[in-house]
């Protein structure tokens, strides 16, 4: 579970009584976080003590932690943290758990410090009602101040105030993208205030929309914004530009900074938009160049002679090519690394100054390009008096834009429905992830968890292995994926398949994370329904022969009815396959006696739930189809006021007990 709360850490948790202790301990458990008390509650286990007064106490943990949990009065915590509060775009996540263990509130930070998205955690962990205050909550929107958060993108200058007020007040909002994901503008709920693009005006078209009362930019280009205009306007800065890098041995990590600095301003872009730096694999260890891409948490993507040559340049070197066996660098890299800039993270780099370098030259060459097919400048030569070295800087534009974390596949199973039903870790997985994939019904079922911001993508029930693909490539390029299925995931579920696709593609077992939250099962559920079918040895076998070859499941059905387990049938009837549950009734009737127990369970706690206790004879005269799940007792199975019970004993009943 701490894997889940990581985006908030370092997270402390404060208590001042004994009651808000025993709120906020298992919060603490979870998530690995300390419990500061006053010396008054020193005797209480797992805490850690502050002496003096909390105010100053308070203001030795503030600047070192990104994340505070209350359990006091919000009227003292507003005393408390009132005084250090700074600016919204610096300031940690302030949440309160009240004493009765009720109500989690967002006080402080609630976009930008993320403690909006860690209430919901915590009250989806002690089962309480998260209090949201902001406008873009009730709205269902997210955050225009976080919007591209889980794209990696940097906040620009701009009036965020101001343009946060307009959406408040639901007034138009014209959105200009020019770089960027776009999966987000799909995603909105409908009515929303956005206008994408500029109104069209043709000859034949005059688009008339309502007039824009403040404008999003998402773009890699730097914007000054008059302060004069009554058009609030902010931008955000997608990570799409890769700064190619060719310098001299020895050049200074400054001298390389400053030439990038002025080649972006020289152009209008923005530092913000910077994704990672590339270079020949000779300059994998120059020192100023290791050192800025360290500093500034930029990965460094280093490229062959071999490679490099392939790319065509508008200003290619023959001086460079008997240097290093290329006639370009800069240009060459930066395209390069344009063509592989939305991948995620990679070996350990992870966006928080981490170093990366990739030596590409155990992969295959890329195919040759198309001249300039991302390039954006060309290269410029800078130099500085009194210092030493040459800085040749290009820079390329990528089409997807580079995130900066490793990326997350959360494999969830969501038990039989009922959100009730689904273990806290599991609830809390599904709010946190950036993307929610899964079978329409299942997606539909978890509705309540989902939060404003999040990518949803819902597929039919047969298009399985295009799930795992879809999750695979979006963890790859670094978002947060979770995949849902019911019951759990690692039976009959998505979490095999991912795994298989994964596997596939060589996966390294690190890259992207993956963690499996498990559910209650489909067979778990049913034979709660019926009493206590499952107290001897079971098995569970899937009809559907959509991956496995129907004379396999005709194996284990014999196998299965001859070793006398209780049996649960998975995926029985489907509307093009009609005759295997058919087949499975008379292999069981050729070893078990046809008045043996059978129950069908048919959406096991939803709403349309449906139960028949029948026998193996005439359990077919019911409906069935691929919502239930069919249960065949064993020979010492019985049926009892209505319940369904396998006796622990193989034994059975005795004869008075039946």
């Amino acid at each position: 579970m701490p894997l889940l709360f990581q985006d908030f850490q370092p997270l402390v948790a404060i208590a001042t009584t004994p009651a808000s202790v025993k709120r906020l301990r298992p919060i603490c458990q979870a998530t690995n976080t300390v419990l500061w008390v006053p010396d008054s509650l020193q005797h209480l286990e797992a805490v850690q003590v502050y002496n003096g007064s909390l105010s100053a106490h308070l203001e030795t943990l503030w600047l070192q932690h990104r994340s505070f949990v209350f359990g006091l009065a919000t009227g003292a915590v507003v005393r408390l943290i009132a005084p250090l509060l700074q600016h919204k775009s610096t300031d940690p996540a302030v949440v309160v758990v009240d004493e009765t263990g009720k109500f989690v509130i967002s006080l402080c930070g609630g976009h930008q410090g993320g403690a909006d998205r860690l209430t919901r955690l915590i009250a989806l962990q002690i089962n309480a009602t998260p209090v949201l205050t902001g406008a873009a909550n009730g709205a269902g929107l997210p955050g225009i101040d976080v919007l591209g958060i889980p794209w990696g993108w940097q906040r620009g200058e701009g009036d965020w105030t101001g343009v946060s007020a307009a959406i408040a007040r639901q007034e138009p909002i014209q959105v200009i993208q020019e770089a960027g994901s776009t999966l987000w503008q799909s995603h909105l709920p409908e009515p929303h205030p956005f206008q994408f693009g500029f109104p069209e005006y043709t000859a034949e078209v005059k688009e008339d929309l309502p007039a824009a009362k403040a404008r999003v930019w998402i773009s890699p280009i730097q914007r000054k914004f008059s302060s004069e205009s009554d058009l609030p306007k902010v931008q955000w800065h997608p990570r799409v530009l890769w700064i190619g890098i060719g310098c001299e041995r020895g050049t200074s990590r400054q001298l390389i900074e400053t030439a990038i600095q002025q080649v972006l301003q020289a152009n209008h872009l923005a530092e913000g938009a910077i994704a990672g730096i590339a270079t020949i694999d000779l300059k994998a260890d120059e020192v100023g160049l290791v050192e800025l891409c360290r500093d500034r948490h930029f990965p460094l993507r280093c490229f062959t002679a071999e490679q490099l040559r392939t790319v065509q340049v508008p200003t290619p070197s023959a001086v460079v090519e008997a240097e290093v066996g290329t006639p370009s660098v800069s240009e060459a890299a930066a395209v390069l690394g344009a063509r592989s800039g939305g991948l995620g993270a990679r070996d350990g780099e992870t966006g928080n100054g981490n170093l990366e370098t990739e030596r590409s030259s155990s992969t295959p060459s890329p195919p040759p390009l198309a001249p300039n097919p991302s390039l954006r400048v060309s290269k410029q030569i800078v130099r500085a008096e009194n210092q030493p070295g040459a800085v040749t800087v290009a820079i390329a534009q990528s089409e997807q834009e580079y995130i900066g974390r490793t990326g997350k596949l959360w494999l969830v199973g969501t038990g039989p429905g009922q959100l009730d039903q689904i273990t806290p870790a599991a609830q809390m997985a599904i709010a946190q992830a950036d993307v929610v994939i899964g079978y329409t019904l299942y997606v539909e079922l978890v509705s309540s968890l989902l939060r404003p911001g999040q990518i949803i993508e819902a597929l039919p029930i047969t298009q399985e292995r295009q799930r795992a693909k879809r999750a695979i490539a979006l963890a790859d390029w670094g978002l947060t994926v979770a995949v849902i299925s019911s019951g759990d995931c690692g039976i009959y579920g998505m979490a095999g398949l991912v795994l298989e696709e994964l596997r596939s593609l060589s996966w390294d077992g690190k890259t992207p994370t993956v963690q499996v939250f498990p559910g209650i099962t489909a067979l778990q559920a049913a034979a709660s329904r019926v009493g206590a079918p499952l107290m001897h040895d079971f098995c569970a076998i899937s009809l559907s022969d959509l991956l496995t070859p129907w004379e396999v499941i005709e194996q284990r059905l014999t196998a299965a009815a001859q070793a006398d387990f209780v049996t649960a049938l998975y995926n029985p009837r489907s509307q093009t396959r009609t005759e295997q549950i058919a087949i499975a009734q008379q292999i069981f009737l050729k070893h078990r006696d046809p008045d043996t127990p059978v129950a069908l369970i048919r959406s096991a706690y939803r709403q349309d739930e449906h139960i028949t206790l029948t026998t193996l004879a005439h359990f077919l005269e019911a409906s069935i189809d691929m919502l239930t799940t069919v249960l065949i007792g064993n020979q010492s199975s019985r049926v009892y006021a209505d319940w369904m019970i396998t006796p622990r004993g193989y034994l059975g009943f005795s004869q008075t007990e039946i």
